[in-house]
């Protein structure tokens, strides 16, 4: 059988003309079709507001073809599929989660007490958010991933309550495998409703469904644009796009490597971004053929080809500082370096939302097992957000406690400062206890 054509992708040679392609790609979800999500969303939220379970129940109806009733999962269901699923996957998450759980320990923030310089009192203490909503993509998928990495750093933040909303087949039924890691991460309540309704219910709450706090976990673009109607309600992670990943390959790159994991990406969703940047043109010369080659047969081949059809892209650079300059312009949710010395360059790079060193270092670890979190920023957010952690469920508070003495010493700029912005009260509430 002949080698087949190689598959053809975008490929730029000019730094202008590429950066405007990766800003091309940094807004690839900015398109009408939002805008007329946006209107849906905002009338399935409006309905489950005014209407609780009833609305709820018939948007699940109308979308996903069952009527949840009851919308909650028996918690003896997860502990079958549990104790039902085939030993190597389950000792296959019970390595993610011991992974997973022991990252997000080390990420525990500590309260800060400190004396001032006249005997106050000053602080910041953490506490966890009562109750939180996680959000699991599910229907003909199963993520047991985004279970395992949005329960573990919920649990470890100290949460009590922890809700999990993943949408159903057409029979009712959540992916076992979903139940069975909710189960494995201590997850007693899973419900089974999904989409902007969910989202809807979880913030607003129903007779089935408690107010949470925090939403956390990813969605299409129906979810994402629910959670973000619904931030200053409620808490969120962040605003997740279409997932993306740019690899950074010199000279010592293996191209089927490479090519692996430009699919890898790409068979997430047609709008999944996978970008090379290379300063090796005999890469980027022989990666379409290596990229044909793994398609072959390939069980969401045609989702890779849409995703690296139209927002595929290769970019030859004469040197690593200008791939790393494109890098950060774009700020990546994912970031291989596929390079010869992969530390200084990460080094280097200031905006990402993970980076992957060296070709042992696939991006499909930090997805399952690594241990820090896959929930990142994605469309550019890297460049002022970070990834899903255990702070994401909990707040902090200041803690003052001035004395006599403290409050003698600034109370008289306190009330020049008061004075200032025409606060009068601010400054008799000093004066009058000094008086």
């Amino acid at each position: 059988m002949p080698d087949p054509a190689p598959f053809p992708m975008r490929v730029v040679r000019d730094v202008q003309q590429a950066e405007r392609a990766l800003k091309g790609l940094a807004s690839r979800t900015v398109d009408d079709r939002q805008l007329e999500a946006r209107s849906k969303v905002d009338s399935i939220l409006a309905a489950v507001r005014q209407h609780g379970d009833t609305a709820l129940m018939d948007y699940t109806e109308r979308f996903d073809r069952f009527r949840p009733d009851p919308v909650a999962i028996p918690e003896a269901a997860l502990e079958e599929a549990w104790t039902q699923m085939p030993m190597d996957l389950r000792d296959a998450l019970e390595l993610a989660h011991r992974r997973i759980k022991e990252f997000h320990q080390r990420q525990r923030p500590v309260d800060i007490a400190m004396e001032g310089p006249h005997g106050e009192q000053l602080g910041r203490r953490w506490r966890p958010v009562k109750r939180a909503g996680l959000y699991v993509p599910g229907g003909r998928a199963a993520y047991p991933s985004t279970v395992l990495m949005n329960a573990v750093p919920a649990r470890v933040a100290g949460v009590q309550e922890i809700v999990i909303c993943s949408p159903a087949a057409a029979d009712g039924q959540v992916n076992p495998v979903v139940l069975g890691a909710a189960h494995l991460a201590g997850i007693r309540t899973v419900l089974r409703v999904g989409g902007a309704q969910a989202i809807a219910a979880m913030a607003f709450g129903t007779e089935s469904v408690p107010k949470v706090d925090v939403i956390s976990g990813p969605g299409n673009i129906y979810v994402t644009l629910a959670k973000q109607a619904v931030y200053g309600l409620v808490g969120i992670d962040s605003m997740a796009g279409p997932s993306e990943v740019l690899v950074i390959a010199d000279h010592s790159a293996n191209p089927r490597h490479v090519a692996a994991d430009l699919l890898a990406q790409a068979e997430h969703d047609p709008l999944a971004a996978a970008v090379l940047i290379t300063t090796d043109p005999r890469l980027a010369d022989t990666i379409g053929a290596e990229i044909a080659q793994q398609l072959q047969n390939h069980p969401r081949r045609e989702i890779c080809e849409a995703s690296l059809k139209d927002w595929g892209l290769i970019v030859i650079c004469e040197d690593l500082e200008t791939c790393a300059n494109l890098s950060d312009k774009f700020s990546p949710e994912h970031l291989e370096l596929l390079v010869e010395r992969p530390e200084p360059l990460a080094e280097r790079i200031q905006n990402a939302g993970a980076i992957f060193l060296g070709p042992w270092s696939p991006e499909a670890v930090g997805d399952y097992l690594a241990g820090p979190n896959h929930t990142l920023p994605t469309c550019g957010a890297a460049r002022f957000s970070g990834a899903l952690s255990v702070e994401t469920f909990m707040r902090h508070t200041s803690m003052i406690g001035f004395n006599r003495t403290a409050l003698e010493a600034t109370g008289s700029a306190v009330r020049q400062l008061a004075g200032s912005e025409g606060l009068h009260s601010h400054a008799e509430s000093v004066r009058l206890r000094l008086s």
